[in-house]
């Protein structure tokens, strides 16, 4: 696979900007204003602990990060292994529509066909039409799952 951007694990160094990154993206998807020192330790956590999350990072040719992904496990008992969640998508503004997101999404599709997923799944706004597109795009298709939360 050829990658245009550099795609790899986040580590601590990246923390205060995937959290900037963070609070971003609930601001402009949802409205929501997030605590800033919750968030920073939710990522601390994530990246110290495998078994929490993943974040995939794209770096631009500098080495700036321009895009990030997180990516969650659930474990299926009716497939005896894990499925692949994608979460907290980000790209910044100037980089969206360059390929970064779909860089990362096969980052992500590579680990999750490496692990012997037995899905990659992300759940997105029903309102939010346009990264439905994106997801189309790539080859992903609506569940007949509805989500549910208390």
């Amino acid at each position: 696979m050829d990658f245009k951007y550099k795609i790899d694990v986040a580590t601590p160094e990246d923390t205060e900007t995937l959290v900037n990154f963070q609070l971003a993206m609930a601001k402009e998807s949802e409205g929501t204003e997030l605590d800033y020192g919750t968030v920073r330790e939710g990522i601390k956590e994530g990246i110290a602990d495998d078994s929490k999350a993943t974040y995939l990072v794209a770096r631009d040719d500098q080495g700036q990060p321009i895009g990030m992904l997180m990516l969650t496990t659930e474990w299926s008992d009716w497939n005896d292994c894990n499925y692949y969640w994608i979460q907290s998508v980000y790209v910044a503004p100037e980089h969206r529509h360059n390929g970064v997101f779909h860089e990362l999404f096969d980052f992500a599709k590579a680990i999750a066909e490496s692990e012997g997923a037995g899905a990659l799944r992300l759940y997105v706004d029903k309102n939010n039409t346009s990264a439905q597109k994106v997801y189309q795009s790539l080859g992903m298709h609506e569940s007949h799952y509805l989500m549910y939360e208390l």
